[in-house]
């Protein structure tokens, strides 16, 4: 019996598919691979999204033994990225990875120049 294997992306890394698009360019001519490569701004959508910045829990100061409380460990600051957004990303800093015969880039979220969302939370101002 196999296991299914899954991608856990981890701190400030965002797992993104590659653009199929980007080999095209605005007016219809088709790149080589060379010149798609050496590009230092990329798309993609972003197909999962790490636990965020590690920030240590200052609650679990307790090294008392009588202390029964479990020790809750690492905490995380969430990442402003979110999966499904469409992002572009400095390429230099993304590591091109494959995995089960498709291809994708993990970035860090420092990376990220702007992101592209369908829809944006509503917030009430009044």
């Amino acid at each position: 019996m196999k296991s299914k294997k899954e991608l856990i992306v981890v701190g400030d890394r965002l797992l993104v598919e590659i653009n199929k698009n980007e080999e095209k360019t605005d007016f219809g001519l088709y790149l080589p691979p060379g010149v798609k490569e050496k590009e230092k701004v990329r798309g993609g959508y972003i197909i999962k999204v790490g636990p965020g910045y590690p920030m240590p829990d200052l609650n679990s100061n307790n090294d008392e033994p009588w202390d029964s409380r479990p020790k809750s460990g690492i905490k995380y600051i969430p990442l402003q990225a979110q999966t499904g957004d469409y992002a572009i990303f400095m390429s230099t800093s993304a590591i091109e990875i494959e995995f089960e015969s498709k291809q994708y880039l993990v970035v860090p979220q420092s990376s990220i120049l702007v992101l592209v969302r369908d829809e944006l939370p509503n917030f009430d101002l009044s």
